[in-house]
């Protein structure tokens, strides 16, 4: 359930001067309480404005969320971190489950999200670096090597097929051979 700033404020005053306020509708007491002293720790830990609602989501940095996740790895409690930083339990649960999982800083590193597109046009293309002298100069000497080695497999391919064609060859004039002696011995 949404509540207005006000509202949260209404609630954090009354729970400071050790009074709870009433109870919403279709909420439960203990759950409602425990609400209540969530928006206490933030607004001490962040400010006032920290109750605000955003307009949109904050989307975190990958060093960002790895120096949140360093902080419960180094032996932070989690409630703690995510409070300090005004984000949910669960979802610094959630980094540090894909950090652990994953291959550590990488498994932080944004993903894409949504579907993704059918046609080749809408994907994004990705233009490369340009190359520093050294790489290019790497390139050209790798490029001539391939087509050396390209080369060498080539020989070595005609090679096979001609002795291919030879065994055949002598294969079928021994056949001929032993077919034609075969016949001679027949007849006589």
């Amino acid at each position: 359930m949404k509540y207005s700033y006000e509202y949260q404020r209404n609630c954090v005053e009354l729970y400071r001067q050790e009074k709870w306020p009433e109870t919403p509708e279709g909420a439960k007491v203990k759950c409602f309480h425990n609400t209540i002293r969530t928006w206490v720790r933030i607004e001490d830990a962040c400010g006032t404005e920290a109750l605000q609602h955003q307009n949109q989501n904050k989307i975190w940095t990958t060093e960002e969320k790895y120096e949140l996740v360093a902080k419960i790895l180094a032996g932070a409690s989690v409630n703690a971190t995510a409070i300090a930083a005004g984000i949910a339990t669960g979802l610094l649960y959630q980094w540090v489950r894909c950090y652990r999982i994953m291959e550590g800083y990488q498994g932080l590193v944004a993903q894409r999200k949504g579907r993704p597109p059918k046609e080749a046009s809408m994907k994004e293309k990705i233009e490369p670096a340009e190359l520093t002298p050294s790489e290019r100069e790497e390139m050209i000497r790798l490029r001539a090597e391939n087509e050396r080695l390209r080369a060498e497999i080539a020989v070595v391919k005609k090679r096979i097929a001609l002795r291919e064609e030879r065994f055949a060859a002598q294969l079928k004039a021994k056949k001929l051979h032993s077919s034609k002696n075969c016949v001679t011995k027949g007849i006589s």
